[in-house]
């Protein structure tokens, strides 16, 4: 009897004591989760074997920065980039380890009510390390004029102050930009003195080795040195901003938060209903996100993490051929990244300072030609990072459904036209957004090889774009040149066969194809005609 009662007693302390012991909540597992995913890219790189093979296949590079003066930040994100290409560990992001992200919230069912003061904490940064060379430009493509005679940057200098005399508040601006458009663009924004000093005004992009297929060593171009570097992508504004002591400058200057877009997307504005939500939900970071349609399939798309369910991001580049019909299947993944981006500085310091000086972005690797015009030059890889897949960075990111007038870039010179067009208006407040009568959706604009730069698309249209408010699509195949007061509507192809310029004539084309007459060779023909 002794025996069981003590048997008895030390049963109950047993059990007392794991009642006693505090529990882990779902969501400190989850954030613990989250913690593994984060060190495990770094540890998946980190092994032994690797670690050796990094450390004497990486001075090389780290050498050639080092002479170009890059940045220690800099140094680290390539470091850890190249780290994760020698191991030979996967850079795909596969279906099974992902799941859609069913709901979001919307801007317009936002009911948080607006705070102008916290403009004095942030800072609206764009992207403009983008020369448009797509486009037949060398210049920086927000040099582009597009409404009014107002160029992009026109156009983002007075949305700036614009904002700074509604609500009375200062407001800070910079920009991204690259070695090759900070000149030009320093030059172009001079006049709009209220924007404060050039040496407050940019810190600039950096650039990353190309590395050899073959080898994995450093590529050289004795021809053209130029081509022995790449743009390390978007994702590389985070070292960036750190290497360059802007992010440490911004945070002394008392900012906490940061809203970042791309110079060329002019319907992304500072939003003081998402600075104020993003402000007091205290989330770390931010994506605007859109509703992907079929036009969009072929772009990446916000997801969740399977096993964390935190936020991620995946690119075309990192889905394996196998998945490419999920990944496009739009009913299934049902948001893209707009990359309009909203971060709390203080949760970026942290994560620098966690993460040993990096953030942990998930690698893209593209293969080339070190001499891109040299399709029989040697193979290289070119690692880059997605700036919106930072979002995979931070526990507890979110993400909210914008409407398409957030949504406006230009990467093509049908865009540009779009753009140019009445589809699109010129608000009070320096904004370019779609007319009320095109109910969010934008003309959609097909032009063949003759129009793929700005000055072929200037010289077919020479009086100016053609209305398109009441146009659903544009199609334009071979060389034509359009008459003034030209207008479209519905669906309209307009096609050229013959290897010579045909002229347009003045008049409405509504629901047609045109492939022969009203076209007219107007160096045979004089007199001006109308259709």
């Amino acid at each position: 009897l002794l025996s069981l009662s003590l048997a008895a007693t030390v049963l109950v302390m047993l059990i007392g004591s794991w009642l006693l012991t505090p529990k882990s909540s779902s969501s400190s597992k989850r954030s613990r989760n989250h913690e593994k995913r984060l060190s495990g890219r770094a540890a998946d790189t980190a092994s032994d074997p690797v670690k050796a093979k990094v450390a004497g296949s990486f001075q090389p590079f780290e050498r050639k920065m080092r002479a170009e003066k890059l940045s220690t930040a800099a140094i680290n994100a390539f470091r850890f980039n190249y780290s994760g290409l020698v191991s030979g560990k996967s850079t795909f992001i596969s279906e099974k380890d992902i799941v859609p992200v069913d709901s979001l919230d919307t801007l317009d069912s936002l009911s948080t009510e607006e705070d102008p003061s916290l403009l004095r904490s942030t800072v609206v940064l764009k992207l403009n390390g983008g020369l448009g060379t797509g486009m037949g430009l060398d210049k920086a493509k927000s040099l582009l004029s597009v409404k009014s005679g107002n160029t992009f940057l026109d156009l983002i200098a007075q949305q700036v102050s614009s904002l700074r005399q509604s609500f009375k508040q200062d407001l800070r601006f910079m920009l991204m930009n690259s070695f090759s458009t900070s000149k030009d663009t320093l030059d172009s924004l001079a006049k709009y003195d209220f924007l404060g000093p050039a040496s407050e005004l940019e810190f600039v992009q950096n650039k990353a080795p190309k590395v050899l297929a073959s080898d994995m060593s450093p590529a050289k171009w004795p021809e053209d040195a130029s081509h022995e570097w790449c743009p390390p992508g978007h994702g590389d504004l985070y070292p960036a901003m750190l290497g360059s002591g802007t992010l440490d400058r911004l945070l002394a200057q008392g900012m906490r938060y940061m809203f970042v877009s791309n110079s060329d997307n002019l319907g992304a504005t500072l939003d003081l209903r998402l600075l104020t939500h993003f402000a007091k939900s205290k989330a770390p970071f931010m994506m605007e996100v859109a509703e992907r349609t079929e036009a969009d399939k072929k772009g990446g798309h916000l997801a969740r993490d399977a096993v964390t369910r935190d936020l991620l991001l995946r690119e075309s580049a990192q889905c394996p051929e196998d998945d490419e019909k999920q990944f496009q299947d739009v009913s299934k993944y049902k948001y893209f990244n707009t990359n309009n981006l909203w971060v709390d500085l203080e949760a970026l310091k942290a994560q620098f300072a966690k993460h040993g000086g990096l953030l942990p972005l998930p690698l893209i690797k593209n293969t080339k030609t070190v001499n891109p015009r040299d399709k029989k030059s040697p193979k290289v890889f070119q690692l880059e990072t997605a700036m919106g897949s930072a979002i995979s960075c931070f526990p507890g990111a979110t993400a909210v459904c914008i409407p398409r007038t957030r949504f406006a870039p230009v990467k093509t010179c049908g865009d540009l036209l779009a753009l140019r067009s009445d589809a699109y208006v010129l608000t009070p407040d320096y904004r370019v957004v779609l007319h009320d009568s095109r109910n969010g959706m934008p003309p959609t604009i097909k032009l063949d090889d003759n129009y793929k730069f700005v000055d072929q698309l200037d010289a077919a249209f020479p009086n100016g774009p053609p209305s398109l408010i009441k146009c659903t699509k544009l199609t334009v195949t071979g060389k034509v040149i359009f008459s003034a007061g030209i207008s479209f509507r519905g669906v309209v192809s307009i096609v050229n066969t013959t290897d010579t310029p045909l002229t347009l004539p003045t008049g409405a084309y509504v629901d047609t194809t045109v492939d022969g007459p009203p076209l007219y060779d107007a160096s045979r023909t004089k007199g001006k005609l109308e259709c």
